[in-house]
């Protein structure tokens, strides 16, 4: 082959590879959402979140994971942290929250958010952010993995770093409903049908035991819903009669079978509305 076909070749596969991406621009906003295909980091000029104060019932997972997010932000060594348990008890709040209220003290404290199906692509995420003049919280909401799921594989690079080791500019946060990030029938089967049952689901379980922080969420009581929703009230400036309120909130869980902090919102959202308050 001719020196002159070589380089047609070479030209043409030139054109057909993307680009090279663009450094972020991470003084655009605080929060950030990572995208692929191609790969790009997305600024969030407004992140949905409640301020921290009005988190009630988690008093002690909000003080542990508020004190590690105070020494990352301040340069200092912190730990991932899994929050793990019930539905709707604030577990994606709270991390959204924390950055919220450290921001302003720390404005190089960014929020990246990481969808778990995109979790294969977390190596060139961090190649972003590695270097970069910023600290990051690196947050994946609602982390599980089936039986045959590979993407936990991919985790170990946030969590053990391979021989890069971790950025020391970056933390992960994950969210969960599972304390072991796999369902608990699913653990039993694999140990019964597995050759080693020892082995069969060590690499999965132990994933969870590399975060240094797990803070457990549990369902909260009909104290603890009421006054989260009176909390909403006084900070949203809604005024209504106590045992109308108190009424209608046992009603309303009721009605929804749970008790927990995501009821108590929308509950509020609901009373908000018909009492001619806006939420913004």
């Amino acid at each position: 082959m001719d020196q002159e076909t070589l380089t047609r070749i070479a030209e043409a596969l030139e054109r057909m590879a993307p680009a090279p991406q663009a450094t972020p621009d991470f003084s655009a906003a605080s929060g950030f959402v990572w995208h692929v295909e191609p790969d790009r980091l997305e600024p969030v000029p407004e992140i949905n979140r409640v301020e921290l104060d009005l988190l009630v019932g988690i008093d002690r997972s909000r003080d542990t994971l508020l004190e590690n997010t105070r020494r990352f932000a301040a340069g200092h060594a912190a730990n991932n942290a899994l929050l793990w348990g019930a539905r709707g008890m604030g577990k994606s709040s709270l991390v959204k929250a924390i950055h919220g209220a450290l921001v302003t003290d720390h404005p190089e404290l960014k929020l990246v958010e990481l969808q778990r199906e995109d979790l294969p692509s977390v190596a060139r995420l961090l190649n972003h952010l590695r270097g970069a003049p910023c600290r990051f919280i690196l947050f994946c909401d609602d982390l599980s993995f089936s039986h045959d799921d590979q993407h936990y594989k991919s985790l170990k690079a946030v969590l053990d770093g391979g021989i890069e080791g971790r950025p020391e500019n970056v933390v992960f946060y994950a969210t969960s409903n599972r304390r072991h990030l796999m369902p608990r029938d699913m653990i039993e089967n694999e140990r019964s049908s597995a050759i080693n049952p020892s082995e069969a689901v060590e690499e999965k379980v132990s994933l969870s035991d590399r975060f240094g922080l797990w803070l457990g969420f549990h369902p909260c009581n009909q104290d603890a819903y009421l006054a989260m929703i009176e909390g909403y009230c006084a900070a949203y400036g809604v005024t209504v009669d106590p045992e109308r309120l108190r009424a209608e909130a046992i009603e309303w869980q009721a009605t929804r079978g749970a008790r927990s902090g995501r009821v108590a919102w929308q509950f509020f959202t609901d009373l908000a509305g018909r009492e001619g308050v806006s939420l913004r």
